[in-house]
């Protein structure tokens, strides 16, 4: 199938507009792959320290070169998507060592819980700790003794924070090694909606935590399409992950094999063997385009708007959102998976999953087919499916056909034309907004504002029956550089039972939404933020706003708004206590949501 023109045409502007920053990038993993890994070169007292815990492994890695895997791991018990990664090093030193390599664990990097955090001090944090994971595992991987790497990670800023760091060693192979969904538990719908009844006092705190308990209930991700699970798709499309490793589910033996068939298979990429492909070959613009579109295509996290622009810089691709808008306007939307909506990952992977979605994709002209990838050239291998079978683990061709077109639709016939996700801009700045689960009688919402400058206040304000009339909520000073950028996801309930009962409701924030966040309008990410100087520290209560998904704008109808002068506000509180404290040099070198919202030269 030819290649879409737009997909064409928005990868050449992408190539161009990266020349500067892509080229040198490759020079410096050149020729890091030319000097090779220090091991061979330390002198015996270094060579003694790192190896002198290895026990089996020892003599192997002083005398033999057969490949030293590097395991980067985020494994803690926080996180139930990533407590199954406690069995990971074992499982995989026995596979390299079958394989006559060895493997060390480099490195643990720090993962936090979103859905712990949300409505928190922590979750001021959760951006923050994209860039903390980078260089932890950096720091990891600094020792210099590895031919290729794994990573194990899965939840919202782990893998992008992973990514950054394997694109510092892009000369290095690299597999990214998933843990898969917990089984499905109480609906997502379902447990939606007692968080409503219980926002609007109809049922107590142990109707609530039921819902919850039943929902969170084992090992593996939220069942839901959030951030998470939308970084999972991304490996896939961006060939990171094996074809088809996404959506298994933990401790199985299918997933233990793909467990240590992906170690194997990241030695083999290794420049010791005849296969080498380096995460820089990987990550090329094409893979980010690919990403995109199956960002839009599914529907998936608003989060990845700022962390592809992070991870893409991390390797000399400078991003921008009008390449988002431009492929979400002519990407199909294929997936509804809650919150857009009722199935979870489990009935979305059993109606086909990935592999019939990139394969949908493809035919259609929408992916670029011959990126590189860690299964090999050309993305056509992640339409296959991995299977146990007597004989060891082997991939047969996908689905063919969607089992159940409430979940997965074809391209000729997609549940929308366009992507899920919508570039706004007008007299408020620029922001971003999940249309794929906004009905379409929500996509336009014109009323007055109210303006908060945290969350509580919100929650506040609902509680004393103020938010009666159509309205548009307002927080501000909850950009990066004013607190880390928290997702507001604990305002959904509230927001959703203004909208349930029949008013115009919408958000504007210069703070986040949760993955999991959509049926309410929220035009979030807007940049520039308050506190940056942006047109968001200028509305006042009462206020006329438009908010218009369809035109893909954001503006303020008042007279003379242009004339006032910005409001500042106090953020002391939120400076210090849980840690922040320390996060103040994030806060003061932090780039724009535009440019990633990172420390590194965004």
């Amino acid at each position: 199938m030819t290649l879409h023109s737009t997909i064409d045409r928005v990868t050449d502007r992408i190539i161009a507009r990266s020349e500067a920053t892509r080229r040198p990038y490759l020079d410096r993993m050149e020729a890091a792959r030319a000097k090779g890994p220090a091991r061979a070169h330390l002198s015996c007292s270094g060579q003694a320290h790192a190896y002198a815990a290895s026990g089996e492994d020892k003599d192997r890695l002083a005398t033999t070169s057969a490949g030293n895997l590097g395991i980067v791991t985020t494994y803690n018990d926080m996180l139930s998507a990533h407590q199954p990664f406690e069995r990971y090093p074992e499982l995989i030193r026995d596979a390299v060592r079958a394989a006559g390599g060895t493997a060390q664990v480099a490195g643990g990097v720090p993962a936090m819980c979103d859905g712990v955090t949300q409505g928190e001090a922590g979750m001021e944090l959760s951006l923050f700790s994209r860039d903390v994971i980078a260089l932890a595992a950096s720091v990891g991987l600094s020792h210099n003794t590895f031919d290729a790497a794994v990573f194990l990670g899965v939840c919202d800023k782990i893998v992008p924070g992973l990514v950054i760091a394997a694109q510092a060693f892009g000369h290095l192979p690299a597999v990214f090694l998933p843990a898969g969904p917990m089984e499905s538990g109480l609906s997502n719908d379902e447990k939606a909606k007692v968080r409503q009844q219980f926002a609007a006092g109809e049922v107590g705190r142990d109707a609530l935590m039921a819902a919850e308990m039943a929902a969170y209930h084992g090992p593996g991700t939220c069942t839901f399409y959030g951030t998470a699970n939308t970084n999972q798709m991304l490996m896939e499309f961006m060939g990171l992950h094996l074809p088809g490793a996404s959506f298994v589910p933990p401790n199985g033996l299918l997933r233990d094999a793909l467990t240590q068939e992906g170690a194997k298979r990241a030695l083999a990429l290794s420049a010791l063997g005849n296969d080498y492909t380096p995460v820089a070959s990987v990550l090329d613009e094409k893979a980010f385009v690919n990403g995109i579109v199956g960002l839009n295509a599914t529907g998936g996290s608003t989060n990845l708007l700022i962390h592809l622009i992070a991870m893409a810089r991390a390797g000399g691709i400078i991003l921008d959102w009008e390449d988002f808008s431009d492929i979400s306007d002519i990407t199909p939307l294929l997936a509804r998976v809650y919150p857009n909506g009722l199935a979870d990952v489990n009935h979305f992977h059993a109606a086909g999953g990935l592999g019939y979605m990139i394969g949908e994709l493809l035919n259609s002209g929408h992916l670029h087919p011959d990126t590189h990838t860690v299964a090999g050239q050309g993305l056509e291998h992640y339409t296959s499916e991995p299977k146990l079978k007597v004989d060891g683990l082997v991939w047969e061709k996908g689905a063919g056909e969607s089992l159940n077109e409430k979940i997965l639709r074809p391209a000729s016939d997609p549940f929308q034309p366009t992507g899920g996700l919508r570039r706004m801009a007008g007299s408020l700045g620029t922001a971003c907004m999940k249309v794929s689960a906004v009905a379409p009688e929500h996509h336009i919402i014109e009323a007055p504002a109210r303006v908060f400058a945290d969350q509580n206040e919100v929650k506040a304000a609902f509680k004393a029956g103020e938010l009666t009339d159509d309205v548009i909520v307002v927080v501000r000073f909850q950009g990066p550089k004013a607190n880390g950028m928290p997702e507001l996801h604990s305002l959904t309930p509230l927001l959703s039972i203004l909208q349930g009962r029949g008013q115009k409701v919408a958000l504007i924030t210069d703070g986040r939404m949760s993955g999991a966040s959509g049926k309410v309008p929220a035009a979030i990410h807007v940049s520039p933020e308050a506190v940056d100087g942006g047109p968001i520290a200028r509305v006042q209560d009462g206020d006329m706003l438009r908010v218009d998904a369809v035109a893909g704008t954001l503006d303020v109808l008042a007279e003379g708004f242009d004339d006032r002068p910005n409001v500042t506000a106090d953020l002391s509180a939120y400076h210090a206590g849980t840690g922040r404290e320390l996060f103040a040099m994030f806060r003061d070198t932090v780039g724009s949501a535009t440019t990633g919202a990172t420390i590194f030269g965004g």
